[in-house]
């Protein structure tokens, strides 16, 4: 019986390559294994008992009810800093637009008369286009994930003062962040030092509104915002209001929005952030990779819902179970396992917030069992792999 992955977007070729002949992708699907997506909105989606993961080809998961599928064991994937690169370079190419009129002028000369005298008119109107050089200011990162520590450290290079501000910045980053870029101990100091601020950090309810009228007020005159990561982390009407006012000299976002679009000195680009073959390519790789492993080996890598957890596989059988972090669980597992007379040759267990995840390897493991642990209160949901079908 074919593995079914149902595609709820289009989603790259080279991605979907890596899946075998036992996969069956497609995006009419019925009862399925896994769903790949993009934007597609799943709040309302009717989730069946089969489905056992979803994989986001790229990094926000806003589409996604996560903490739904958690209560139902369906592990939820992103792929962070596969579209890394494609973002970074669109923020650079921001960080000019803020700087240096260049969309209004070039909408500009398109209005000018096309006559002998069309070069003598750009030259004399060419003044109201001028504005400053990067080269020495001060960027403020905020977020200092994979995009954030990509322009942070590409801004570092094109010679301006970086500051960056993380509190949970992880330890990877960390070591890929560049030893130029200042760290900042509070939000508030990006507002205050930065001639540009940058943000790049996910959206749920701790990080909406960040930017609003309290820290625009904190900021320099003239500053320049640019938001490609999420529109909600700016509250509009604030940012309308300063942007009219001149206390903002320039917002760029990349999420579309109506009013955004009207304002002078607002720039609104359609969601281009993650919009290249490339970064299509690699963020449908990545949540390929992440559904087979988990899929054929149990294994979590990049969940937004549970525990990380990669183990190689050494025995026939793997059981995999999905449960509430609640005291005793693992001795409810061994003891159900060594009543039956079965060995236990690995287990792990690893958790996060209110879920946990237990990988138990053996060489002699039936249905029944995985039947009498599943029934366990606190148990969400539990499977076998067998290393032989894989």
């Amino acid at each position: 019986m074919a593995i079914e992955i149902k595609t709820m977007n289009k989603i790259s070729e080279k991605g979907l390559a890596l899946f075998d002949e036992r996969y069956h992708v497609a995006d009419d699907v019925e009862n399925e294994d896994a769903i790949l997506v993009r934007s597609a909105k799943l709040h309302d989606y009717p989730m069946g008992e089969n489905l056992k993961a979803i994989a986001r080809a790229g990094a926000g998961v806003n589409n996604i009810p996560v903490k739904d599928c958690a209560d139902k064991g369906i592990v939820v994937f992103n792929t962070p800093g596969a579209n890394a690169n494609a973002v970074k370079e669109l923020v650079l190419c921001s960080l000019f637009l803020s700087s240096r009129r260049v969309v209004e002028g070039i909408e500009w000369t398109k209005t000018l008369e096309n006559n002998d005298g069309f070069g003598k008119a750009v030259e004399k109107g060419k003044k109201q286009f001028v504005g400053p050089e990067i080269e020495g200011k001060t960027l403020g990162v905020i977020g200092l994930g994979a995009i954030g520590v990509s322009v942070a450290n590409a801004a570092v290079k094109l010679g301006m003062n970086v500051i960056g501000y993380d509190p949970f910045i992880s330890v990877n980053a960390a070591w890929k962040l560049s030893k130029w870029v200042k760290k900042a101990a509070t939000i508030d100091e990006i507002f205050k030092e930065s001639d540009y601020i940058t943000v790049h950090v996910p959206a749920n309810d701790s990080t909406k509104n960040m930017i609003d009228a309290k820290g625009i007020a904190e900021m320099k005159p003239g500053v320049r915002v640019l938001n490609f990561a999420r529109g909600p982390l700016v509250n509009k009407e604030d940012m309308i209001d300063a942007v009219k006012k001149g206390k903002v000299a320039r917002y760029i976002t990349d999420f579309g929005d109506y009013d955004y679009a009207h304002t002078e000195n607002v720039i609104v680009m359609p969601h281009l952030g993650a919009s290249t073959p490339e970064s299509e390519e690699n963020c449908a790789t990545m949540a390929v990779r992440e559904v087979r492993d988990f899929l054929e080996n149990g294994n979590i890598q990049n969940s937004v819902n549970f525990p990380t957890v990669v183990e190689p596989r050494t025995t026939t059988y793997r059981l995999c179970i999905i449960h509430k972090n609640i005291p005793n669980m693992l001795a409810k597992f061994a003891g159900t396992i060594a009543k039956a007379n079965m060995n236990i040759e690995n287990m792990v267990n690893k958790a996060r917030g209110d879920y946990a995840y237990t990988i138990i390897d053996t060489n002699d493991l039936s249905e029944d069992i995985t039947k009498a642990i599943e029934q366990q209160e606190g148990v969400i949901k539990a499977r076998i792999i067998a290393k032989v079908l894989f």
